[in-house]
């Protein structure tokens, strides 16, 4: 059984609209996450009426909101906005912690929370998929976007594991596993452009609602925000990967083609011919092949004739293709310790901000205790 979430309704603001109205902000404290909805009086009332057209044998809510006033309005008067507040968050709370747990568990309350709704705790894979088939216009909920960002983090993950099986097909030389590995990896990066371009669409217009109210505090933004920059730069770090490896293996089929040329113009007649030559030539170094400058002759070659200079640069080429192997295996490591390190540092946004949500919670504290220290001045 999952805990109840901590909610409390610490502060209070007025709308920048035509006609301005108070905001209740609320603050819920998840096991994982912290963060603040912003709802109106209407908001409350709405839900209490459905919760109670909603409720089984006639039983009420065990609270009801308190009741409207219709001669003093809360945006004129402090008093009244804060006697509001307190009674507002008394409701919320002991809807919260009330023994019958059936107010909890309608989709009225879940959805006025912007909690998951509870079929989603026993079946995370349908929300898993619908979160990979989202769009800009179905991600307007805070926790469809969270969802959403999920699944794109499994999206990233499944292209960096096509592209680690294909650079290990490539080794055993296996052309056509490293074509199906590299069309796996473009599909799940293409879905992974599509749920960036998605998400950063969505917040926008998770900033405000159509009534002017944030759905998401300034914070919770940043961080959203911080987290569709890092999924745009290691998706970019991927598809450059992922280029490199496409150009190397380019290359290596090339030379491997006119190595390939190159061995079938001799016969077994020419090669017995060139190893008794040069066994002439290691008895008498002195013979060398016209065409050959004596002052850039090496004690490796000295002894060799053209063709023994070709199989020797042949083998060269060879140990340098090995050396360029160990480069490459060395330089994936580091791309893994890098992308641990983005990995990291995501965590440590995270971390950072639950904090600035913290800082704006007392920050709305401390502004309401100096209001009522102006009062009693």
């Amino acid at each position: 059984m999952t805990s109840q979430p901590e909610i409390s309704v610490p502060t209070t603001s007025t709308s920048t609209t035509a006609k301005p109205y108070t905001i209740y902000n609320i603050t819920l404290r998840l096991p994982l996450r912290t963060f603040t909805l912003q709802k109106r009086y209407s908001d409350f009332t709405t839900l209490h009426s459905t919760l109670s057209s909603q409720s089984l044998e006639s039983k009420p809510p065990p609270i009801s909101p308190p009741p409207k006033s219709y001669f003093t309005s809360t945006t004129s008067s402090p008093a009244l906005a804060e006697s509001r507040r307190q009674h507002l968050e008394r409701y919320l709370q002991t809807l919260n912690t009330d023994p019958d747990g059936r107010w909890r568990n309608t989709p009225a309350w879940r959805s006025f929370l912007n909690l998951p709704s509870s079929s989603s705790h026993n079946n995370n894979s349908n929300r898993h998929a619908a979160a990979l088939r989202s769009n800009s216009n179905n991600l307007s909920d805070p926790i469809a976007w969270l969802d959403a960002h999920r699944a794109l983090k499994s999206q990233l993950h499944d292209a960096r594991l096509a592209i680690t099986k294909r650079e290990q097909a490539s080794s055993f030389s296996s052309p056509q596993q490293s074509h199906e590995y590299s069309a796996t990896a473009k599909k799940h990066l293409v879905a992974a452009g599509s749920t960036i371009a998605n998400l950063d669409s969505a917040l926008k217009g998770l900033a405000s609602d159509t009534w002017g109210r944030k759905k998401l505090g300034e914070g919770e933004t940043r961080r959203r925000k911080d987290l569709v920059s890092s999924a745009r730069k290691e998706k970019e770090g991927l598809e450059n990967l992922m280029n490199a490896m496409v150009a190397k293996s380019g290359l290596d089929a090339a030379i491997a083609e006119k190595t390939t040329n190159a061995n079938a113009n001799g016969n077994d007649s020419n090669n017995n011919d060139n190893k008794s030559h040069l066994l002439q030539q290691s008895k008498n170094p002195d013979t060398i092949s016209s065409g050959r400058v004596l002052g850039k002759e090496t004690s490796r070659t000295r002894a060799l004739d053209n063709t023994g200079v070709l199989q020797l640069q042949q083998q060269l080429m060879a140990e340098q293709d090995e050396d360029v192997d160990v480069l490459g295996a060395a330089v994936r490591r580091q791309g893994q310790i890098a992308v641990e390190i983005q990995e990291e540092l995501e965590r440590q946004k995270d971390l950072l901000g639950l904090l600035d949500e913290d800082v704006d919670r007392v920050q709305g504290k401390m502004d309401v205790a100096r209001k009522r220290v102006g009062k009693l001045s």
